[in-house]
């Protein structure tokens, strides 16, 4: 099973794509950011976003999607923006036909060390060693993607 992760952002957002076989071993395909620059109108990032996912979705040939959910934001600007990218990831996954999964930041923290409160650095050292890799994907958007398609993984195995 090919899993795509996403770590929606609309400045930056991350991307993983891995492969679970059958005994649930995992293995990095691919992973990722986009970035859009700040000054841009949001109608030409969300275009960015729509475009640069898409092509990555066709190289990549994932299954599924496991999008992070917005959890809460420091300020309402930086919700929107954010929720208007999730909407763009959304609607790329549906284009492209693959299943959709949302998982909270909580989940992904326990999924990955048993914890809700766990620190980034431990969700980015879970991934680390999950996806037998000599270093921790960067930037945190990238290893982010990852976990959320690691829960993917491990919530689909049981």
């Amino acid at each position: 099973m090919r899993v795509m992760g996403i770590d929606p952002g609309t400045g930056i957002l991350g991307f993983g794509v891995i492969d679970v076989d059958k005994n649930h071993q995992l293995e990095l395909v691919d992973a990722g950011v986009i970035r859009t620059p700040v000054k841009q109108s949001d109608d030409l990032r969300l275009k960015t976003i729509h475009d640069e996912l898409t092509n990555i979705i066709q190289e990549t040939k994932p299954i599924a999607m496991a999008v992070e959910k917005l959890f809460f934001a420091k300020n309402v600007t930086t919700a929107m923006s954010v929720s208007q990218a999730r909407g763009v990831v959304l609607l790329c996954g549906r284009q492209a036909g693959l299943e959709i999964y949302e998982y909270t930041p909580l989940q992904i923290k326990q999924s990955l060390t048993g914890y809700g409160r766990a620190e980034k650095k431990q969700i980015q050292e879970m991934v680390k060693t999950l996806l037998k890799l000599q270093e921790v994907p960067k930037p945190d958007d990238c290893a982010d993607a990852l976990a959320a398609a690691i829960t993917h993984s491990m919530i689909t195995r049981f």
